[in-house]
C-alpha cells in the first residue's frame, strides 16, 4: 500500500477499511455463488457476481438485471441539517445507474426504510425524494418495507434516525447484455460529469469537514454559491435517460461504468476478456470545489482522492470511436456535460493511467508515478 503523507487524512482513518471489506466480500461471493445451483431454467444468474448489477433469465431471450444500494453516511449530512426531501434520489439514483451499467432499461423500484420511530415529517420527506427519483429515472415504486429499528439507529436527533436502501430491476434482452467483453483497444471513453459528491466518501468527508476542521452545515463558500450542507446534499445524478437512449439506438457502446466508490478504477470491472486492455485517461474536467475542499482541508494526496471519490467524473461509456460523437451529442441533448477522457489500450497489466495526475491504479489502488 502506498503511505500516506504525515497528517494527511484517509478513508482507513476515517473508519473505513476498503481492504478488510475486499477480504469479507470475496467471502460473500462465494457463499452466495454456491446457490446459483439452486436455481435451473427461468431464474438462473446469467452472470458471475462482481458485475455492477446481475441478469436473471427469464425465459424466450429476456434478462431481468437487479441491483441494490443504499446512501450510506450521507443519511448523517441530512440529519445535521434536518432535510430529508433529496436523500430519496440518491438512493434511486445508486440503483438505476448500476443497472445501466449491464445495458437494461431500469422500470420498477423497492424501498426499505428503517427508522428510529414512525415519524411522518420524516417518511413524508423521504418519499418525497423517493418519488422525484423515480420520475428522474423514468420507474415505477411498486412496493417496500418500513421497520422501526430504535435500539439499532443512532441519530443527530432523536427521533429522526433512519435508514435507506433500494432495489431496482430493468430488463434487457440476453444478446444485449453488456458487461465489457467487446471492449478493444481504440475504444473511446466517454465521461459524464457528476452532479458532485453523489453518495461516496461521505465518511472520510464529514471526518475532514466536520470533524478536524469545524466547519458546519451552515459554513458558506464563495466557490458553492451556497453552504456546505447543501452542497454536500446536491442529489446524485441520474443517466437514465441519455444512456437509454443510445441504447435503443444501437450505438456501438462496448463498456458502462458507474463512478462510484473506487473512483475510476471501476472501469476494471468490465470484463474485458478475450482482450487484455487498460484505460488511458488522458483529459478530465476541472475538478468540482467541493473535492479541492475536502482535498485541501485534509492534506489528501490524489492518489486517495481518486480512490474515494469521482472526482467530477459519475458515468463512465466505453464506445466505438465511430459513435462516440453521437453520443456525445445525446448527452448534450439531455442537458448534461459529457467529454472524451481517454481510450482504450492493449495492456496485459490491465492498469487504469490518469495522466493528468500522474496516477496509475491496477489491483484496487491508485499509486502516484
Amino acid at each position: 500500500m502506498q503511505k500516506q503523507p504525515e497528517g494527511a487524512a484517509s478513508y482507513l482513518g476515517a473508519g473505513v477499511d476498503v481492504e478488510r471489506e475486499e477480504q469479507v466480500l470475496s467471502r460473500v461471493i462465494e457463499t452466495a455463488t454456491e446457490t446459483f445451483a439452486f436455481v435451473r431454467g427461468i431464474g438462473k444468474p446469467v452472470l458471475p457476481i462482481g458485475f455492477f448489477a446481475n441478469v436473471i433469465d427469464l425465459g424466450h431471450g429476456m434478462g431481468l438485471a437487479l441491483s441494490t444500494d443504499g446512501v450510506g453516511t450521507k443519511l448523517m449530512v441530512a440529519q445535521m441539517m434536518q432535510k430529508f426531501d433529496t436523500i430519496g434520489i440518491d438512493c434511486v439514483a445508486m440503483n438505476v445507474n448500476d443497472v445501466l451499467c449491464v445495458g437494461a432499461r431500469p422500470v420498477s423500484f423497492l424501498d426499505y426504510i428503517a427508522v428510529q420511530e414512525a415519524n411522518p415529517h420524516l417518511i413524508g420527506q423521504l418519499m418525497q425524494g423517493l418519488k422525484e427519483g423515480a420520475r428522474r429515472a423514468g420507474v415505477a415504486i411498486c412496493g417496500g418495507e418500513i421497520a422501526q429499528i430504535r435500539e439499532m439507529l443512532a441519530s443527530e436527533r432523536e427521533g429522526w434516525g433512519c435508514d435507506l436502501v433500494g432495489m431496482c430491476v430493468g430488463h434487457v434482452p440476453l444478446d444485449k447484455v453488456i458487461v465489457g467483453r467487446s471492449v478493444t483497444p481504440g475504444d473511446v471513453i466517454i465521461g459524464i460529469r457528476s452532479s458532485g459528491i453523489h453518495s461516496n466518501g461521505l465518511t472520510l468527508a464529514r471526518q475532514v469537514l466536520f470533524t478536524q476542521n469545524r466547519y458546519t452545515v451552515d459554513t458558506k463558500f464563495e466557490e458553492f454559491g451556497r453552504t456546505l450542507g447543501e452542497e454536500l446534499l446536491e442529489p446524485t445524478a441520474i443517466y437514465v435517460p441519455e444512456v437509454v437512449e443510445a441504447l435503443e439506438r444501437s450505438l456501438a457502446i462496448t463498456g458502462l461504468a458507474h463512478i462510484t466508490s473506487d473512483g475510476l478504477l471501476n472501469l476494471l470491472r468490465l470484463d474485458a476478456q478475450p482482450h487484455a486492455v487498460g484505460y488511458e485517461i488522458d483529459r478530465l474536467p476541472p475538478i468540482p470545489p467541493i473535492f479541492s475542499l475536502i482535498q485541501q482541508s485534509g492534506g489528501i494526496p490524489d492518489h486517495e482522492m481518486f480512490q474515494v471519490f469521482n472526482m467530477g467524473i459519475g458515468f463512465c461509456v466505453v464506445v466505438a470511436e465511430a459513435d462516440a460523437e453521437s453520443f456525445l451529442e445525446i448527452v448534450k441533448h439531455h442537458g448534461r456535460e459529457a467529454l472524451q477522457i481517454g481510450r482504450v489500450v492493449s495492456d496485459p497489466e490491465r492498469k487504469v493511467v490518469i495522466r493528468p495526475h500522474g496516477l496509475v491504479g491496477q489491483d484496487n489502488r491508485f499509486v502516484k508515478v
